[in-house]
């Protein structure tokens, strides 16, 4: 829309204010386009005004209502962990265990001198526990720690899911 005819509008609603409504006005007695312009917008104006607003019947709320209770309930969905990402995780788990376990007797020097009965295990505790990886221990303790923390929250959430559908259908 133009600014004029945005004018003329707001000029027929009466939204201006006066300096700006004998502007308006001055401009529909000189311009010839903006006199037919406006009587253009008046018409339509009085069609619109003479529209009657179409209604919804009495029942209409009754109706989309009965409808909606029509509708079956939408039920929670079940879903089944495949026991082959449960034996994955472990196996990942159980072979990280092991590539540890193998690095460090790797970095560690066994000396048994003359077979006497002391054992000596020269364990370098500095080339093994550096902070990256004691942040990758805590990381992982970390997140193993959430996901329990979310299976005891969701175990207790459906249990009381259970006991609560367990009293509507008494």
């Amino acid at each position: 829309m133009n600014t004029i005819e945005q004018q003329l509008w707001d000029y027929i609603d009466g939204n201006l204010d006066e300096t700006q409504q004998k502007a308006i006005e001055g401009k529909i007695e000189t311009d010839v386009s903006v006199r037919r312009q406006y009587e253009e917008l008046l018409s339509l104006n009085a069609t619109f005004s003479a529209m009657e607003l179409d209604e919804p019947s009495m029942s209409f709320t009754r109706n989309v209502m009965e409808d909606v209770a029509l509708q079956p309930a939408p039920i929670a969905l079940k879903t089944k962990v495949d026991n082959r990402i449960i034996f994955t995780i472990a196996a990942f788990f159980v072979l990280s265990i092991l590539g540890i376990l193998g690095y460090v007797l790797y970095n560690t020097t066994f000396t048994m001198p003359d077979f006497s009965k002391y054992f000596t295990l020269n364990l370098n505790i500095e080339k093994v526990l550096n902070p990256t990886a004691l942040y990758v221990f805590i990381g992982v303790d970390l997140i193993l720690g959430l996901v329990f923390v979310d299976y005891l929250l969701r175990k207790k959430l459906f249990d009381k899911d259970q006991s609560f559908t367990k009293g509507v259908k008494d």
